[in-house]
């Protein structure tokens, strides 16, 4: 039965029909009855171009029936063997009943799903409505638990190994729980059960929506019989809202990020195989929730040229070295249009960017996006073919588009003017009187080699204060290759004219991207590691 099972999903969940069912069920306008309606905002991910394995972030609306819609609540346990995980579950609980209190109020089914609390509830008419409902044929059998299905989803972006992060205590996972959070109301209409009961009750009320939301999202949101897989198997419109939700994942294991960065990955493996997230602001009609431990900064990296390949070195270099200590958004150009940057409005949420551009011409309301941060003062770290990002090398800008030719010499403080068109690299050195700046923080004082020609970005402006100089091997011409600028506005800006594929593999490189990011964000650049400082490695 198992091996029938996993062939027919394999045969209807194949990822191309998920996306013809993620279009057809949430992306068209949809009939909605008369009565209450939940106007939502679905996010999901789509791929660059096929076959790249990129992903950028897709929203979109969608208006969905109250009375043929359920929460469920997955696990919210009064307490965990995890004390950081039932910390964040306590924290998170106030704003969910917010949340299911609005939605019941409008038609929608609570469904309070505590896993193996039901005898602490079995006297209640909540857990006799759900024992009630029939029980229903299905064309695929329903799971006690839905594993990970490699026939639909790739491996988890985080290790579950030993997922706590509490620090450095590891303890028995054991049964620390005994009910659903009290902070969580459970009133008369609402539904209790940890089964499959829950799908019964559902089809009995023609419900075919569902919102769920609770812990942890890598495991039982997943995994659960009421849970996004058991759901989607069986055909049902299903969205995760992510912000009431939380990962089990410990910031020592891999790929040893900050553990609401963990949260991130989770939500971009889900929303890439399996259904749409959306956030508590798409009912309250405010802001997002955020945890109080996630201080993250949020760097928003914009990929738009084709020559250097950043578009596949950036996304893991940011993840490796910046994942710690920031909510990282990738932003990619559309692949079919060189002009159109989908997506560039989340640069209006970035507290920093890193952008890497070459020639791009845009549509007025695009540009107007990159000089409204710039306008705002909010800091800069451009790699390479950004001196000239948005001007062509000759004439006007086609008809509908804008271009930016200023903006080296403004934003950056450069004097870009073509390279040297050496194909022998450059050797990299210190520029006088500099070593002690944070950005060069673990690079070696004496030179080192980088590849790609030199760029002639001089005369710098008399606000730009150079940090690395570059000579090119067999001609001996040097010029600027790192430095920052300090804006009228007072955004901190830092340039760098590396940024070869190669120089990605470089450890100098590496560190001057990733301290760079961190000066300009205004926080505490990391030491380097002392086994990997000042050495020759690439």
């Amino acid at each position: 039965m198992a091996l029938l099972v996993s062939r027919r999903v394999g045969r209807i969940l194949r990822l191309e029909f998920v996306a013809l069912f993620v279009v057809s069920l949430f992306f068209s306008a949809q009939a909605v009855a008369d009565g209450p309606t939940l106007s939502l905002r679905l996010r999901t991910r789509a791929e660059v171009a096929p076959g790249s394995g990129q992903f950028r972030e897709v929203t979109n609306p969608a208006v969905w029936n109250a009375k043929e819609t359920a929460i469920v609540i997955c696990d919210m346990w009064n307490n965990h063997y995890c004390r950081n995980a039932a910390r964040r579950v306590a924290e998170m609980a106030p704003r969910m009943n917010e949340v299911i209190r609005r939605a019941r109020e409008q038609g929608v089914l609570i469904i309070h799903s505590p896993s193996g609390c039901m005898d602490q509830y079995a006297d209640s008419p909540q857990r006799k409505l759900a024992q009630s409902a029939p029980k229903v044929e299905t064309k695929l059998p329903l799971q006690g638990w839905c594993h990970l299905d490699d026939k639909h989803e790739s491996q988890m972006p985080v290790t579950i190994g030993q997922p706590c992060d509490d620090d450095g205590v590891i303890r028995p996972a054991v049964r620390y729980f005994q009910r659903q959070i009290d902070t969580l109301e459970i009133v008369a209409g609402d539904a209790i059960t940890d089964s499959a009961e829950a799908f019964y009750l559902m089809k009995q009320r023609g419900i075919r929506n569902i919102i769920i939301m609770g812990v942890h999202t890598n495991m039982c949101v997943l995994g659960r019989p009421f849970g996004i897989r058991q759901m989607i198997y069986q055909e049902q419109n299903v969205v995760l809202m992510r912000d009431m939700t939380d990962t089990m994942y410990n910031p020592r294991d891999e790929p040893f990020v900050n553990h609401f960065t963990g949260n991130d990955l989770v939500f971009e493996h889900i929303e890439r195989h399996w259904c749409p997230t959306i956030t508590s602001a798409d009912i309250l009609g405010d802001k997002p929730f955020r945890f109080p431990g996630d201080r993250r900064k949020h760097v928003v990296i914009v990929m738009a040229e084709e020559g250097y390949g950043t578009a596949t070195s950036l996304p893991p270099f940011a993840l490796t070295h910046l994942g710690a200590d920031f909510k990282i958004t990738c932003v990619y150009a559309n692949s079919k249009n060189r002009n159109d940057i989908p997506g560039i409005e989340v640069l209006d949420d970035a507290d920093v960017a890193i952008w890497s551009i070459r020639r791009r011409t845009l549509p007025q309301k695009q540009l107007d996006v990159f000089r409204r941060f710039i306008a705002a003062g909010k800091p800069l770290v451009a790699i390479r073919t950004t001196s000239h990002g948005f001007s062509l090398s000759n004439g006007a800008p086609p008809t509908g588009l804008a271009d930016w030719p200023e903006f080296d010499q403004q934003v950056l403080g450069g004097n870009y003017n073509g390279d040297l068109n050496n194909k022998a690299g450059i050797l990299v050195s210190t520029a006088e009187g500099v070593s002690g700046h944070s950005i060069l923080t673990g690079i070696r004082t004496d030179e080192f080699a980088a590849s790609a020609s030199l760029y002639k970005t001089g005369p710098l402006a008399d606000t730009a204060a150079p940090l690395l100089l570059g000579r090119a091997k067999g001609v001996g011409q040097v010029e600027p290759v790192a430095w920052t600028h300090q804006q009228p506005n007072g955004g901190r800006v830092f340039y760098t004219s590396l940024g070869h594929a190669d120089d990605f593999k470089i450890r100098d490189f590496q560190f001057l991207l990733r301290n760079a990011v961190y000066w300009a964000a205004n926080l505490p650049v990391p030491a380097a590691p002392p086994e990997v400082a000042n050495t020759d490695g690439c």
